[in-house]
């Protein structure tokens, strides 16, 4: 499912990644497989915001791409199988972006850390309430309620989805209580449901969001009093390997 916004659900962004790897691993091998999709990814972020509502079908669009970068692959008569380095792990690019005035520009996500200061505070107490409210946002996204989400989240909440350049995540954080409810609603949904455990994440309650018995996300979460202020979605395959023998069940 793809949300009115953009958003692409969990299970669309997993079946989108195996459906390039196998096309990739066809003709290169594993290894080879992983670094072609994610130069595959790599071209879908360069493209610019008009550039990407354009592709009307975008699994279409990577398609096209991984298989014209297998091609031409094929064509030079390189060698890639065994961790060749053929095809380039990108770097991402730190852009100088500067507004008329000659001022950086502020990034969203910084400008909200610089208007919640006290977001990561960890005395006990504090701690505990984190605790309560994750809970109460686990709750409703477990049970894929848009109201109870909307009612734990601060009117100026915002998420923010890191896929690493590995899967086709968010490109630009949502603001806003209705807009992250909808962003959180349109990830999990999907047959079968991702299922969300409460889990430690980061020395505090987060979450661990999972699919047929593999951990496919891991959500840190920032609050103040009793609402959530922020959403920090890990995505990046890379970086989930230690939580898959993680036991869904406990929390």
């Amino acid at each position: 499912m793809t949300g009115p916004d953009g958003t692409v659900s969990l299970a669309e962004m997993l079946d989108e990644r195996r459906h390039l790897l196998d096309i990739a691993e066809g003709m290169f091998g594993a290894d080879a497989a992983d670094r072609i999709v994610h130069e595959t990814y790599r071209r879908w972020y360069a493209l610019d915001d008009a550039e990407r509502a354009a592709i009307a079908v975008p699994r279409a669009w990577l398609t096209r791409v991984a298989g014209g970068i297998c091609l031409g692959l094929l064509a030079g008569g390189v060698r890639v199988r065994g961790g060749g380095d053929a095809v380039p792990v990108p770097v991402p690019e730190e852009a100088d972006r500067r507004p008329p005035s000659g001022r950086p520009a502020v990034d969203p996500v910084t400008a909200w850390l610089r208007r919640h200061p006290e977001s990561d505070q960890s005395d006990a107490a504090l701690l505990a309430r984190h605790d309560r409210v994750v809970r109460r946002f686990a709750a409703a996204c477990g049970a894929g309620d848009t109201a109870a989400l909307k009612d734990v989240l601060a009117g100026d909440a915002m998420v923010v989805s890191d896929g690493g350049g590995k899967v086709r995540a968010a490109a630009h954080p949502a603001h806003g209580a209705d807009a992250v409810a909808r962003f959180m609603t349109a990830l999990l949904a999907g047959r079968p449901r991702t299922g969300v455990t409460v889990r430690s994440v980061n020395g505090r309650t987060g979450l661990l969001l999972h699919r047929t018995g593999r951990a496919v996300a891991v959500v840190g979460v920032s609050t103040a009093g009793p609402a959530v202020t922020a959403v920090w979605i890990t995505l990046n395959p890379d970086k989930l390997r230690r939580w898959h023998a993680s036991r869904p069940g406990r929390s």
